[in-house]
């Protein structure tokens, strides 16, 4: 299939008003789509490269294009691909200029709408309206199955390009092949979040009530001796965390698959801030040395694969026994399980005297709903935050000049992308500033005078003192007094917090 092919359906698409015939639109495309290029396909039509980084920005793209463009389409969606693994590959000195002579060869080969589409597609601006919850559908149809059996297998797989192919080879089929697997990580259940412990146990009734520990989130799997560990965005960071190893090797059941938090603790037991634990996931050298400086304690809170069996459909009172009899009651994030609205306020303030973040509160029928944010999980903070995302930066003054500063942050609309809330720059340390500056600028798309716009990557947390009304931001809401709290790298985009949750705080406050 043509390249050509795919940016007409993408500009065909986010023409389209309607849900029903965008499904429609991409639907026609996936079906007639040769089974070997699915995965590029769908890849490309929800916004996205299969490389995890080709290290482009919208400069690099500006100074590759050509003066002319192709006058008809002949790439091959394969040809594409190619080149762009070729300059995802190129690396050491005189890797930038190889990596502008391949896209600047390619995009000579292109069609301007073509160029417009790959140029978009590269630095995650297409704004084409085929987001992923479309794609799902889409596929779908194409292949003839339910979408519930798509989404779940996407659950498993946490890969739609990969779903796609599966479910329009094989239809039902195929897709069952997504099941629980060792050493195939499943994406995490999400929370949703509660005003205070009153509202959550209202909301949920008898529930688990937890420590919310502000750690790394890890999924760790278990065969035998082979132990892997996997982060929130599914990563493996095995040989970054040995400790955590030596821990699930120290069990007695042989295969599973157990979540937890990592989290790095002062000698009294009181949790290190989130960007200290964050110092020991994604190094490769001198482990040991920072283990001995910085070691982290895991604390599991969830069982999804014991000795064969899958757990995921089973409910979380009886995942949560079958963890504490496989487990050290050590190594089991505090829970208490109760109906009481007083008691479970009790272990809240104990959370929070312990120095952390609050407690989650779980439905105890709750299955584990993976890659899903819903009502069956509910986090509560005494601190109010949300997980937003870094839409634009603009350069300091004073002190700050020269690096990037005041955030623009954004929330999650499943209709508009990334909805603008509000700008800070208070909470930022100097070592933040430099690292801020340094990965926003790799980000970049536009600028504007001072201010630089960036691809929708980075997710920040953000602490608030209530929303506002304003007539200024497309959503109709506005942060007051907000501050960072730190960036959340553990997260992606697809995780922020959403419209729909600022609405119902907005709602919560009386306001509205």
């Amino acid at each position: 299939m043509k390249l050509a092919a795919v940016a007409d359906a993408s500009r065909r698409v986010s023409e389209t008003p309607g849900r029903r015939d965008k499904v429609g639109l991409l639907a026609a495309l996936l079906a007639r789509t040769p089974p070997d290029e699915i995965e590029i396909a769908a890849a490309f039509l929800s916004g996205a490269v299969r490389q995890d980084k080709l290290g482009l920005g919208w400069a690099s793209i500006q100074s590759a294009m050509p003066g002319a463009a192709a006058e008809s389409a002949s790439v091959e969606l394969p040809e594409v691909n190619a080149v762009l693994d070729r300059i995802a590959r190129a690396a050491g000195k005189g890797s930038a200029d190889a990596k502008q002579r391949l896209l600047r060869e390619l995009l000579s080969r292109l069609t301007a709408e073509e160029q417009r589409f790959l140029a978009g597609l590269i630095v995650g601006e297409l704004r084409q309206g085929a987001l992923e919850g479309l794609l799902v559908e889409a596929v779908a149809r194409a292949a003839g199955c339910p979408a519930a059996e798509v989404r779940r297998a996407l659950m498993m797989a946490g890969d739609l390009p990969a779903v796609a192919r599966a479910a329009l080879d094989g239809g039902g089929t195929g897709l069952s092949a997504f099941a629980v697997q060792l050493f195939q990580p499943v994406l995490p259940m999400l929370a949703g979040s509660a005003e205070d412990v009153d509202q959550a146990m209202a909301e949920l009734g008898a529930a688990a009530v937890e420590y919310k520990l502000d750690g790394a989130r890890v999924q760790i799997h278990r065969r035998g001796d082979e132990v892997r560990v996997y982060s929130r965005r599914l990563n493996e960071v095995t040989a970054a965390v040995p400790e955590l190893v030596e821990a699930a090797r120290r069990l007695t059941a042989v295969e599973f698959i157990v979540e937890g938090e990592a989290i790095a603790l002062r000698p009294d037991g009181t949790p290190l801030p989130f960007q200290t634990t964050m110092r020991r996931f994604g190094r490769r050298l001198d482990v040991e040395r920072v283990r001995e400086e910085l070691p982290v304690t895991l604390f599991l809170f969830d069982l999804l694969y014991l000795e064969g069996a899958p757990l995921l459909d089973e409910p979380l009172r009886r995942r949560a026994e079958l963890l504490a009899g496989s487990v050290p009651a050590s190594l089991i994030v505090p829970r208490v399980v109760t109906a009481s609205a007083e008691e479970a306020g009790e272990f809240h303030r104990a959370a929070m005297a312990r120095g952390h973040e609050g407690v989650m509160v779980k439905a105890l029928d709750a299955a584990y709903e993976a890659g899903r944010r819903g009502r069956r999980w509910l986090k509560v903070k005494t601190v109010r935050t949300l997980d937003l995302v870094v839409l634009a930066a603009e350069w300091g003054h004073g002190r700050r000049r020269g690096w990037l500063s005041n955030l623009h942050l954004g929330a999650r609309d499943p209709h508009q992308g990334f909805v603008m809330l509000g700008k800070t720059f208070k909470g930022m340390t100097d070592e933040m500033l430099r690292w801020q500056t340094e990965r926003l600028s790799e980000l970049e798309v536009s600028r504007d005078g001072h201010i630089v716009y960036v691809r929708p990557e980075l997710v920040v947390e953000v602490a608030f003192n209530d929303l506002q009304a304003s007539p200024q931001y497309p959503g109709g809401l506005a942060l007051r007094f907000a501050r960072v709290k730190g960036y959340r790298p553990d997260k992606s985009s697809s995780e922020a917090d959403t419209m729909d949750t600022l609405r119902e705080i907005y709602r919560m406050q009386g306001a509205g």
